[in-house]
This record gives structure tokens, C-alpha cells and sequence, in this order.
């Protein structure tokens, strides 16, 4: 990377740093990510999370060192509908897989070598019994025994540790108020540790690839889906064990934790690049609104808006405008804002008396382009304009007559603008005229 480069990235990971300086993520990654080569570069991506404000809660599973410890004692393990059965001689592996690894990962998280990302961080991990478990019981006729479910989180032991600027590192194991151990899955740890805490972010870590799950009609950003959108793609997921994680992503967003992100392990930096860029790495699954949102601009998107259409100006595709103007003629644009970035942007104009309106100023972002957006900002101001009384509307264009008229546009003459309209057309730029009727 050259130094240009270096600095264009390092501003423009600036806006995430500081939205996530102080936030709670919970990260849950399977024991399959801990016997991976390059799972010392995860950690130290973990600790560069850390280091930059984040409040990190980890959980980690044990599936393959559990599996391990069981051919070992020559146990076969066993399963009931995708869940582990776990008798006394698995809860022994489990108790020495579990414990091995939980060291394991605090000793790589202790690293302090300047030869090392992690020189002089010096994170501070704790652990503690915050999970409180019952056992599942029987299902289907099948005792599954030690295996357990959440019943409890400690909440306010985990923040205390989280305040005290520690890592929170929680295994896939908890206890009953009788003294009992209960072997559980990590994803459901993560789920109910992060709904109970209110987390910003719920990350899991995945042995596949999120980014193969593609919905069978889907024209648009797949790096980013609403609830209702992981419901539907639910159903097109064929492998069990990424069908377990999308439910339990879609389970945190109903149990209030706004953003849940999956990423794949074998990916380099993924866990980085999906929190410090726009567009991410993986698939994100989000139960806010606010993540792309299309709107009423108001005057805190006068800079965004200005940001967008600079660019369009300075080619000549569009009348060039002061932020004055653009502040008073504010109240008259659309948005549509991605996380906090106004990615497109119009204009509708009224001319009551002629009722007619000029749509006017669109512009979306070129990472943004080709996915729909300045169509769903014209199917807007044309509802719009109809619930003013305006019949028609009509838009000026010297480069895109062509999306205009795709869209029910006509070329028509001068003649057809408003007379008002009229004595302010710029003869010069010699624009386009397109009309459509409502």
C-alpha cells in the first residue's frame, strides 16, 4: 500500500471508529476457527478491536476439540436431530476440551510481544459462571442428558467486566443453581448473551461462506438484508449448520440486537473489513430502519447531498449549486442514507398553478449505482406530486434522456414547461425536456 492509499483508508475507517468506540459487540466463532493456522492473526484482530474502544464479549465452541477428547477415551459421540447427546463420559470430554481451549485463547490473547500486532496492548480477559443452563431434556423420545439451553444470563457481572475494560470470554457451557454442568451450543450462548445485554453488534464467525447465500430472485445488495429479507432466505439455505446460525441471527434481531453480522473465518481481515467499511464483507442482517432508509432530507443532509452531487456538477450533468441555495431548497429533496451515507438523492419542485412539478437533481452514488435507488426516489416523488394535485412532471437532462423516458417520460418542447420554469432555461446547456403524465 503506498502512502496515498494508506491514508485514504485509514480516513475512511475514521467514521467507524469513532461510532464504535464504547459499543458492545458479542463475537461467537466455532471451534473450528480455533484450529485453524491463521487463528492467532484472528485473535489479533479481536485485539485490535479491543484497543480501539470496542467492549468485546467472545464465545467460543468446542465442537472438533470436544470430538477429540472423545476419540480419545474411544467415546463415539452422538446426535439427536443435529444435537449433541451428551451422557457422563461426553461431559467429561466436554469439560476438557472446554477448558484446554478457554486457556488456550487467554494465553494467545495475552501476547504482548512488540514482534507482534498485539505489542503492548496487554488485554485483560475474564471469565466467570454468567451462564445459567437447564437441561433440554427429552425430545423425540431421546434423553439428551448434560446437554443443555440457556436459562439465565448474568447480566450485570458481564458489564461490570466489560467497564472495567476486560474481555469477556464465555464458553459453551453453564450451570444449574444445583450444581450441575450443562454442555451447550455456542450460538445459542452468543444469542441470549447479546439480547440480554442489549449489544450494538452480534458477530458470528462461520466455517462456510455467508456470502454464497444468495436469494433465488435477489437484484440487489445481498451484503445486507433486513429480518423480514433472512427469513425469506431461510429457506434457501441448504446446510443444516448454516440454517442453525441464520436463525439464531434472526432470533437476536427479535430479541432486540439491531445488526447481526456472519462472516466467513477463512476469509482474511473479515472481521475487520465487515465493521470498518460501508459495504462489509460478509452478510449483514439488520432490525433497525435506519440502516438505508429513504426520507425527507433535512438540513443535516445539506453536506451529504453536496458530497453526492459535486462529482455530477463539475462533469456538467448537473446545474451547479451553492450550499447556500442547497440549504434554502433543502425542504423540497429526497434521500436514501446507508448508515449514515446519502447514497441518492432528488428534487421535486412544484409549479402548483401549471400543476405541474420538476423532478430535478438526481444523483445517486457510484458504488450504488445499477440497484434500483433513483427508481424508487421517482416512484416516491411521484406519489408525491399526486398528493399536492400535480398532473404532470417534467425534468430537464442533457446526458440521461433515455432513463427518463424508460420510465414513462416524453420528449416535448420548451413550450410544454411551466411559462415560469421557462424563463429560467439555460439555453446554453441546451437540456432535454421529458414529461410524464401522473
Amino acid at each position: 500500500m503506498n502512502p496515498a492509499d494508506f491514508v485514504a483508508a485509514l480516513r475512511g475507517c475514521a467514521p467507524y471508529v469513532h461510532a464504535h468506540h464504547g459499543r458492545v459487540f458479542v463475537i461467537a466463532f466455532e471451534g473450528e476457527a480455533a484450529e485453524r493456522a491463521d487463528f492467532d492473526q484472528w485473535l489479533y484482530d479481536v485485539g485490535l478491536l479491543h484497543s480501539l474502544g470496542v467492549k468485546l464479549v467472545l464465545v467460543h465452541g468446542a465442537r472438533p476439540q470436544i470430538n477429540q477428547q472423545l476419540a480419545l477415551r474411544g467415546v463415539e459421540p452422538r446426535y439427536s436431530g443435529g444435537v449433541r447427546i451428551t451422557d457422563r463420559p461426553t461431559l467429561e470430554a466436554v469439560k476438557g476440551a472446554v477448558g484446554s481451549l478457554r486457556m488456550d485463547i487467554e494465553a494467545r490473547l495475552s501476547t504482548s510481544l512488540a514482534s507482534t500486532p498485539m505489542g503492548g496492548a496487554r488485554i485483560k480477559v475474564a471469565c466467570g459462571n454468567w451462564i445459567t443452563a437447564r437441561p433440554v431434556g427429552v425430545r423425540d423420545g431421546v434423553d439428551h442428558q448434560f446437554t443443555g439451553e440457556v436459562r439465565r444470563v448474568d447480566v450485570d457481572t458481564i458489564r461490570q467486566v466489560l467497564d472495567q475494560d476486560r474481555i469477556a470470554l464465555l464458553s459453551p457451557v453453564g450451570y444449574s443453581p444445583t450444581g450441575e454442568i450443562f454442555n451447550l451450543r455456542a450460538k445459542d450462548v452468543a444469542t441470549a448473551v447479546a439480547a440480554a445485554l442489549g449489544a450494538d453488534k452480534l458477530v458470528f464467525v462461520l466455517s462456510s461462506d455467508p456470502n454464497e447465500w444468495k436469494l433465488a430472485d435477489d437484484t440487489g445488495d445481498a451484503g445486507q438484508l433486513s429480518m423480514a429479507g433472512a427469513e425469506a432466505l431461510l429457506s434457501q439455505v441448504s446446510a443444516a449448520e448454516d440454517r442453525a446460525y441464520l436463525q439464531s441471527a434472526i432470533a437476536a434481531g427479535l430479541g432486540g440486537v439491531k445488526r447481526v453480522h456472519l462472516i466467513a473465518a477463512a476469509v482474511d481481515g473479515a472481521l475487520l473489513r465487515e465493521l470498518y467499511t460501508r459495504d462489509g464483507e460478509g452478510l449483514m442482517l439488520y432490525a433497525d430502519t435506519e440502516y438505508e432508509a429513504t426520507r425527507d432530507a433535512t438540513i443535516e443532509d445539506v453536506g451529504g447531498v453536496l458530497q453526492l452531487i459535486q462529482p455530477l456538477e463539475q462533469r456538467g450533468v448537473l446545474v451547479p449549486r451553492s450550499r447556500e441555495q442547497l440549504e434554502l431548497d433543502i425542504q423540497h429533496f429526497n434521500v436514501i442514507v446507508r448508515d449514515g451515507l446519502v447514497i441518492a438523492c432528488c428534487a421535486l419542485f412544484p409549479y402548483a398553478e401549471a400543476g405541474m412539478g420538476e423532478l430535478a437533481c438526481v444523483a445517486v452514488h457510484p458504488d450504488y449505482q445499477r440497484a434500483g435507488h433513483a427508481a424508487a426516489l421517482l416512484k416516491r416523488v411521484e406519489t408525491e406530486a399526486r398528493q399536492l394535485g400535480l398532473k404532470k412532471l417534467f425534468s430537464l437532462t442533457t446526458q440521461s434522456p433515455h432513463w427518463f423516458i424508460e420510465r414513462g417520460f416524453s420528449e416535448a418542447a420548451i413550450e410544454a414547461l411551466p411559462q415560469e420554469r421557462q424563463k429560467f432555461y439555460n439555453w446554453q446547456r441546451n437540456s432535454k425536456v421529458l414529461v410524464k403524465s401522473l
